[in-house]
């Protein structure tokens, strides 16, 4: 069976070309379209300091509808003033031409070093020529997966088949994100960018709820440096190209499940391809008092540099984590909990279990690493995905701008 991608789903094409903006010629510019109007869904940054792009974008996915996106890497488009939007609107101009649709039913983005002016002259002319290649193809799926990375070292992609009754449908999804990870998206009023399409037909309010629950437990639960962008944005196309209407409570929960897990896979990618890291470190809360209680510990020990300093190093520091779910602000006991590392019991009742502390960190010396810590005082549960904390974060950030 071919590889699925994110022009699997019927109703989509895109292309991506070098626009210049980024200094290494690779593609910088790319768009992606649907055939017809779809139903769209999408979530934003909540920072209150927010790109162009972002502004445009919610007033643009208020009606529930796109034709498409375009998307520029290398420059975000954050913190340009009145210059900024124009530059936002007349991407989306230029795209709608090459659509044959409204500038409202484009949704613009844009990633890279915040304070710098679009440089407009080079991408007007990008953007027409992205309009006059574009393709359903496997390649025309990676080169727009390629035109949204900054300082990700690899494309990130999933995609599943899902039975809907006796018929089939697609989703698929892109996303781009390494550094500057620390989204906290919400409905439209990290940097994480992704794009998701679907051939199903589904009414824009279903999908707006479906989409914002997944990024709850998928792109809202992944982090780097718990440094939240200016242009977080995620965004899903549904084309109904399928013909197959996702309408009835069973129907919506198989959408759902496989919507999570795509949308899960794309955070873990991220965590995986997190700016100098080795390793992806799984935490995991079991049986917190309430969900937000789990939420904020699981974020809490996630974002913490010392636990994640101490990944890097494999050295099996069960004091950090016990504290970091401590100092949440949420119900927590530690006389109650059990703190387990890569299936080891360092932490239970209050007091250190003893453990070979040579034989653990063998263990943490691993490309993926699980941190379980069980409150035992619920039976609320949340994960979070993150990485290790390298000297070569440092020397990527210390020099990313100069």
């Amino acid at each position: 069976m071919p590889q699925l991608h994110l022009l699997s789903p019927a109703g989509f094409k895109a292309s991506a070309v070098y626009a210049g903006i980024k200094r290494r010629q690779r593609p910088d510019v790319g768009l992606l379209l649907c055939d017809t109007l779809a139903s769209a869904a999408a979530v934003f940054t909540t920072n209150k300091v927010f790109a162009a792009p972002i502004q445009v974008g919610r007033d643009h996915i208020a009606g529930g509808k796109l034709r498409g996106i375009v998307v520029n890497s290398g420059n975000a488009n954050a913190c340009t003033g009145r210059q900024g939007l124009v530059d936002a609107k007349r991407m989306c101009d230029l795209a709608a031409d090459v659509a044959g649709c409204d500038a409202g039913q484009i949704l613009p983005s844009s990633t890279g070093i915040i304070g710098h002016v679009l440089p407009m002259r080079k991408i007007e002319r990008r953007i027409v020529e992205a309009g006059q290649y574009l393709g359903k193809s496997q390649e025309h799926a990676q080169l727009f997966a390629d035109a949204i990375l900054t300082t990700d070292t690899r494309r990130k992609s999933a995609a599943a088949r899902i039975k809907i009754g006796k018929q089939t449908i697609t989703l698929a999804g892109v996303c781009k994100g390494s550094g500057m990870i620390g989204p906290r998206m919400g409905p439209p009023h990290a940097t994480m960018l992704a794009y998701l399409t679907t051939d199903a037909a589904i009414a824009p309010t279903q999908l707006r709820k479906m989409l914002a629950d997944a990024t709850e437990e998928s792109f809202n639960a992944v982090t780097v440096d718990d440094h939240m962008s200016t242009n977080d944005t995620a965004v899903l196309l549904a084309s109904g190209a399928s013909g197959i209407k996702i309408t009835s409570d069973r129907d919506r929960k198989t959408f759902i499940k496989s919507l999570n897990e795509v949308c899960q896979s794309l955070a873990y990618q991220i965590a995986a391809d997190g700016e100098g890291a080795t390793k992806v470190v799984r935490v995991e809360v079991k049986n917190a008092a309430t969900q937000p209680a789990a939420r904020a510990m699981a974020r809490a020990i996630a974002d913490s540099p010392l636990v994640k300093c101490a990944m890097h190093g494999n050295d099996p520091n069960w004091g950090r984590i016990v504290s970091a779910a401590g100092m949440a602000g949420v119900a927590f006991d530690p006389d109650r909990c059990v703190l387990t590392l890569q299936g080891v019991v360092v932490f239970r009742a209050g007091r250190p279990v003893a453990f070979d502390g040579a034989a653990l960190s063998a263990k943490l010396n691993a490309t993926q690493v699980q941190v379980e810590l069980n409150c035992r005082m619920g039976k609320a549960a949340q994960t979070c995905w993150t990485c290790d904390l390298s000297r070569e974060y440092i020397t990527i950030n210390a020099d990313y701008h100069t």
